[in-house]
């Protein structure tokens, strides 16, 4: 008998010390599972950009080398209600898009990389081609790009450059942030505002005939407000006198050399790059190849990233692999415009004949307006 109570004392530390070391184990395994997948979760990844609905061109994923970039923040509502404010984007939103990523096969860390203030910034103008050269950018892989228009330097400057850098996608060492808002060039505070942040920044100005600017101008507000008066109504102070009004933001706005004098009290002429919106749409790769220049990188976008849409009358960017069509400008942009009479849109090119002038020496390009 007590032989069997030693055989049963035995037997039952053996079992017990097998359940102490199977759960010893299972502890060991869970532990270093735990260890690998926060180690992954932190290790530096590459990602691509991630193509948000709001943008008008595809990005040639085939067509350039992978980015090591995260989406671009959105344009939301602030939290005052205002749909005006870009905000930062939100957790759910980021937690949105490395899921979108993830499912993609794209492995992504939300705190990789910096938030920087733009080093260069597209500053005008109004239906200049400012979008255009934006996405036209953005294939480039080491440009990093906020989507929206911040409009900081002219709406939201109370709330300090702080909130402003925030805004910023996040970069690597080596690639440039930059933001386009062009409202910037003819708003009186903005350059010195740019300057307080760095005097250093490099500004980009996207120009086009001002006439032609100004009915492009008319017909977007036109498609908004379609009982907006006529174009020669605002356009001229008085029908017989034919004066410009200068008061009206569409004609004020073709004013470069105005605006461009105020700029140059706080920024050398070697800090601005003027773009010609014409030779955007005729010969992009060209326009691109000075702007990749002037921003110090590689030409990477070149002429085998566009075709030129005859429908639209501007040039598209290409399919990517897989697409099934490629994607140009939206809705928005190419509308045709009104008929405006002939006397006034010549009464408008003679009334701008000495500041184109006055823009060519300023600027040391001739673009041909006149």
């Amino acid at each position: 008998m007590g032989c069997s109570g030693c055989r049963f004392r035995v037997n039952f530390g053996k079992a017990l010390s097998k359940v102490s070391v199977f759960f010893t184990m299972v502890l060991i395994f869970t532990y270093f599972f735990y260890c690998l997948t926060g180690f992954c979760d932190s290790a530096p990844r590459a990602a691509y950009r991630q193509q948000t609905s709001d943008l008008d061109y595809d990005i040639l994923d085939d067509l350039r080398p992978p980015r090591r970039l995260f989406p671009d923040a959105p344009f939301q509502r602030n939290r005052t209600g205002s749909a005006d404010a870009p905000a930062e984007p939100s957790q759910n939103t980021l937690d949105s898009e490395k899921e979108t990523a993830k499912s993609n096969g794209i492995p992504v860390s939300n705190t990789f990389g910096t938030k920087r203030f733009p080093q260069a910034i597209i500053i005008g103008v109004k239906k200049g081609g400012t979008r255009a050269l934006l996405e036209f950018l953005r294939i480039h892989p080491d440009v990093r790009a906020f989507g929206a228009e911040p409009h900081f330097f002219d709406r939201f400057y109370d709330k300090g450059l702080e909130w402003y850098r925030n805004l910023m996608p996040r970069t690597l060492d080596g690639q440039i942030t930059m933001e386009k808002t062009p409202s910037y060039f003819v708003t009186k505070e903005a350059p010195s505002r740019i300057c307080t942040m760095n005097c250093q920044t490099k500004l980009i100005v996207v120009v086009r005939d001002p006439v032609t600017r100004a009915v492009s101008d008319y017909t977007q507000t036109l498609s908004k407000n379609p009982g907006l008066p006529s174009f020669q109504s605002l356009a001229l102070k008085n029908s017989s006198t034919g004066l410009i009004d200068t008061t009206w933001s569409a004609v004020r706005i073709g004013l470069y050399a105005k605006h461009l004098e105020n700029w140059l009290q706080y920024f050398p002429l070697s800090h601005f790059l003027f773009v010609s919106g014409e030779r955007l749409v005729s010969d992009p790769a060209g326009e691109m190849g000075r702007v990749q220049d002037f921003l110090g990188l590689k030409r990477v976008v070149s002429d085998k990233h566009f075709y030129f849409n005859q429908t639209k009358g501007f040039p598209c960017l290409k399919k990517p692999e897989g697409s099934s069509r490629p994607r140009c400008l939206g809705k928005s942009k190419g509308r045709p415009h009104p008929q405006i009479p002939s006397e006034v849109l010549q009464r408008l090119r003679d009334f701008y004949r000495p500041f184109n002038h006055r823009f060519y020496q300023m600027s040391g390009q001739d673009f041909g307006w006149d």
